[in-house]
């Protein structure tokens, strides 16, 4: 099994989230998804969620909460290494302080975006994307939700 520890931003103003469209380095396709990724080995996620959208999406942010986390297994059929695959996502509250927004330099961020939330579901994209806002919104005192169902635009 492989594991990967990530850190997601959860950005709202004005009813709109910041997403980032991700493109997949192997010809995957390209989808939606939250200003975040992989902590490094010794990093706090805290710290690894600012760098994160900062080097997504140019922006500089501060964290105001956090706000859960998920824990998903993904069948070796489904993911990308052929393996079953454990992520655990820990979702932080953010709000942008400043920057410009702009492409990740030699990354596989395209392009972030702010979204209105209504206007999600509509898009192909990342289970992260309605894990981030649904604790965002619905503000669990657990700080987890249900397991997203992923099938149709939702995908690991």
């Amino acid at each position: 099994m492989s594991f990967r520890l990530a850190a997601y931003g959860v950005c709202v103003r004005d009813g709109r989230v910041l997403l980032a469209r991700y493109v997949s380095p192997v010809g995957a396709g390209s989808w939606w998804t939250l200003p975040g990724g992989k902590v490094e080995h010794g990093e706090d996620p805290f710290d690894a969620v600012l760098r994160e959208l900062g080097e997504e999406t140019g922006l500089t942010g501060v964290v105001e909460e956090l706000l859960g986390v998920d824990s998903r297994v993904i069948p070796a059929s489904e993911a990308r290494l052929g393996v079953v695959h454990q992520n655990v996502g820990v979702f932080y509250g953010v709000r942008v302080t400043g920057g410009v927004v702009r492409p990740e330099a030699n990354g596989e961020t395209a392009e972030a975006v702010w979204t209105p939330i209504g206007e999600i579901a509509g898009l192909d994209r990342s289970a992260v994307v309605d894990v981030g806002v649904g604790l965002a919104t619905q503000r669990p005192a657990s700080g987890h939700l249900p397991p997203v169902v992923v099938g149709g635009l939702i995908r690991h």
